[in-house]
């Protein structure tokens, strides 16, 4: 076991937004579209239905959700020192999309960094990490983190269990130092990557290995691309080792924790925490077969609307815990 230094900073999430298309894809739908025999995607993946965009952008998704933190927290767009983007799906290769959303924001030009952090599903914790540290050490005062995610223009078909599990969503954080007044703890933050499950989630277009200029990247190369099972398989070997060595390093009991918000990966990703892992249900927050798994998004969607439903308080402890593409997993605890 590694013995790592718990942070415990005085960092809180001064207030939570998201933002979702209007646009409701129902399992039947997608099972006549591709195919699918009625009631295999429910049983599957545990989805029931998800949202595709229409019209919507990533920008403009990540802005709504950021205005609605802002209304939250109570801070103007003015007060931002840095804004972060944390998604797996970015606007445009350049600029970072965290400068084009200070433009839709209307934050007045140079008053704030704008930089991005690609960690695919886990995009969010590590942008959370980041800028705890920042904030704590005094280099910013008022950071927002973004999420915005439109993953239903890039899955296959042809693969099917990839291809119902996944929605189109934003959410958003401002994070700010805390005070007597307004409580809060970023207590602790673990990361670890197995790269040897680098290859089963990937997209291999659009960089430099397969330009989409090159004549030889194919459409399929644009395409994501993922093996679900493997992945369970590696995910599920490891997980339990990863939170017994945080919950050593946290010096927490699992049934200390008032809400779990787990990245909504699949029905058997989540049920893997509560039946393998020592947490109980009520103490899960589960949106995933209304949302379906929405990438980076997916950890602050499920943050952002247990707040917005009551089901997280403040004062209460929270886990937010995850695997991305990498294989990386994550886990953040803190007091919101």
């Amino acid at each position: 076991m590694s013995h790592r230094k718990v942070a415990e900073l005085p960092v809180r999430i001064a207030g939570l937004g998201w933002y979702l298309p209007a646009r409701r894809v129902t399992n039947g739908e997608l099972e006549q579209r591709i195919g699918i025999a009625p009631g295999w995607i429910a049983r599957v993946s545990g989805v029931q239905e998800r949202r595709y965009v229409d019209n919507e952008t990533t920008v403009g998704m990540a802005t709504a959700a950021a205005r609605m933190a802002l209304d939250a927290a109570g801070i103007p767009a003015g007060a931002l020192d840095a804004i972060v983007g944390a998604s797996a799906g970015p606007e445009q290769a350049i600029p970072c999309t965290a400068a084009l959303v200070q433009r839709t924001l209307g934050a007045p030009e140079g008053n704030s960094a704008c930089f991005d952090v690609n960690a695919t599903c886990l995009s969010f914790l590590f942008a959370l990490q980041t800028a705890a540290h920042l904030v704590s050490a005094g280099v910013y005062r008022t950071m927002l983190i973004f999420s915005s995610e439109i993953g239903s223009r890039s899955l296959d078909p042809e693969e099917r269990e990839s291809a119902v599990l996944f929605g189109d969503a934003a959410a958003a954080a401002v994070v700010t130092r805390a005070s007597t007044a307004e409580p809060g703890t970023f207590w602790h933050a673990r990361f670890g990557t197995w790269s040897s499950g680098a290859d089963l989630a990937q997209v291999q277009g659009g960089g430099t290995l397969h330009h989409p200029n090159d004549p030889a990247t194919t459409h399929g190369m644009n395409l994501f691309h993922m093996r679900g099972p493997e992945i369970f398989k590696q995910a599920g070997r490891l997980i339990g080792p990863f939170l017994d060595d945080f919950f050593a390093e946290l010096h927490w009991e699992r049934g200390e924790v008032d809400a779990v918000v787990p990245h909504q990966a699949s029905r058997h990703a989540v049920e893997l925490l509560t039946r393998r892992l020592g947490f109980r249900d009520n103490q899960m927050v589960v949106n995933l077969p209304e949302r379906g798994n929405c990438i980076s998004a997916s950890i602050p969607l499920g943050l952002a609307e247990a707040v917005g439903r009551g089901r997280i308080r403040r004062g209460d402890r929270v886990l937010l815990v995850g695997s991305g593409a990498g294989l990386t997993l994550g886990a953040v605890a803190l007091t919101y």
